[in-house]
């Protein structure tokens, strides 16, 4: 039989690929733990957590029990006008691990579409006021989605560029990195003068796919608490962040000033099955509570709240807190304190952070965010064993909680070989 690397060929459209440059994919055939294994049976340590969801490791065996017990009991069935016991459950289980100010869940499928929800509420929550708000405010470089609204919010070409014409509209302001942003705030001042804005989108102290730019936590409070005294709406994009990754929860628990709405996704569910959540206050709930059909929040998807994906979220979060887990965290976070200090000064090191359970080291070298430099890094780890996935010249870290001191300790000889190979 042909490989799945030459069967692939054929049909299938990859995302985030161009398939003149790069037309074979490299075919996966099980998963297990930390551990990927291609169809040669090659193994390889998921230093990324496969895109930040199999946090708790790839097939666990816990949430597929529970899962599979599930479809025996309830597959699939329209959450409108219908509701289920793995939803409930959820909603009872995830609202009080959330900040107090979250009432409300709305369910959808992925990242992008929690964020458009998010959008969707924000400006209808405004329309239905009587006081119409189309400005959008959202942080440079960032990154909320692919679809329309998320798009739109979100801040790289590489993403954006056909389809900027058909954009909302946003305004961006850079990301703070000091405790008083002032420019920021008279920046702000300036375009709260000049439009009528919704609401604010923003990744909470960690910008993903900006390369791992992580925020003053002081600074972004400041930028926070300025726009909740303008009455504008607050949207933590926690897809990435969310779930224990920067050291609690979601890292919305770090700031004083607590969102109104916030999309969650990705760890959400363990990597299992595709779900996300838009999370509000009562207050927004309340402006589509109305005798006006047309007033109500008319959004929905066919998997909305499948029940076998709200199962694998709840047994996400019985694992998410159980101790084992809590002393994984604690043990990557510790791992990565001190490798960063062990690599202090390394003369092929632009900058490094660290914020939770994820890591990151910029190489002092120049590359396209998508250029042959960059594939070139991730093939040096592929070869050996470890799935990174560079964004441009960042290298980054953000293991499954589940990984073992000496397993960790192979990603980190990795890339220390790597800047010694440079």
């Amino acid at each position: 039989m042909e490989s799945l690397t030459k069967r692939d060929q054929k049909f299938i459209w990859h995302p985030l690929t161009q398939h003149k440059t790069h037309p074979e994919m490299l075919g996966i055939s099980r998963a297990s733990g930390v551990y990927l294994y291609d169809e040669d049976g090659k193994s390889y340590i998921d230093g990324i957590s496969s895109w930040y969801t199999a946090v708790y490791g790839h097939c666990n065996p816990y949430i597929i029990s529970r899962v599979c017990a599930q479809m025996h009991q309830l597959d699939q069935v329209v959450f409108s006008g219908f509701t289920h016991e793995p939803a409930v459950a959820l909603s009872e289980t995830l609202i009080p691990m959330l900040p107090e100010n979250q009432e409300r869940l709305f369910f959808s499928d992925n990242g992008s579409t929690a964020v458009e929800v998010a959008v969707k509420m924000a400006l209808q929550y405004h329309f239905n006021q009587g006081k119409p708000k189309k400005v959008l405010l959202a942080f440079e470089e960032g990154f909320h989605g692919d679809t329309f609204g998320a798009m739109s919010v979100s801040g790289l070409s590489v993403y954006n560029g056909p389809f900027e014409d058909f954009s909302l509209e946003v305004k961006r302001i850079p990301v703070p990195l000091e405790e008083n942003p002032s420019k920021i705030l008279q920046q702000l001042e300036g375009i709260l003068n000049a439009s009528e804005v919704a609401a604010f989108v923003y990744e909470p102290l960690v910008q993903g796919a900006a390369a791992m730019k992580t925020h003053n936590r002081s600074g972004l409070e400041a930028v926070l608490k300025y726009l909740k005294n303008k009455e504008i709406l607050l949207i933590a994009d926690e897809v990435m962040t969310g779930f224990g990754k920067t050291g609690t929860c979601f890292a919305s628990e770090q700031m004083q000033t607590k969102p109104d709405m916030m999309c969650l996704s990705k760890a959400l569910t363990a990597g299992l099955l595709p779900m996300a959540i838009t999370s509000c206050t009562g207050e927004i709930f309340e402006a589509f509570y109305e005798d006006e059909v047309s007033k109500g929040f008319f959004h929905g998807h066919t998997y909305t709240a499948n029940p076998l994906a709200c199962t694998a979220a709840l047994a996400g979060l019985e694992l998410y807190k159980s101790d084992k887990i809590q002393l994984g965290i604690r043990r990557i976070e510790q791992g990565h304190r001190k490798f960063l200090d062990s690599i202090e000064g390394h003369p092929k090191i632009r900058a490094s952070r660290q914020c939770g359970v994820i890591m990151a080291l910029d190489l002092d070298i120049q590359t396209d965010r998508y250029g042959n430099i960059r594939d070139r890094l991730m093939a040096f780890f592929m070869e050996r064993g470890v799935f990174l996935r560079p964004l441009g010249n960042t290298v980054y870290l953000m293991p499954p909680y589940v990984i073992e001191p000496e397993e960790l300790n192979i990603l980190y000889d990795n890339i220390e070989l790597l800047l010694d190979t440079l």
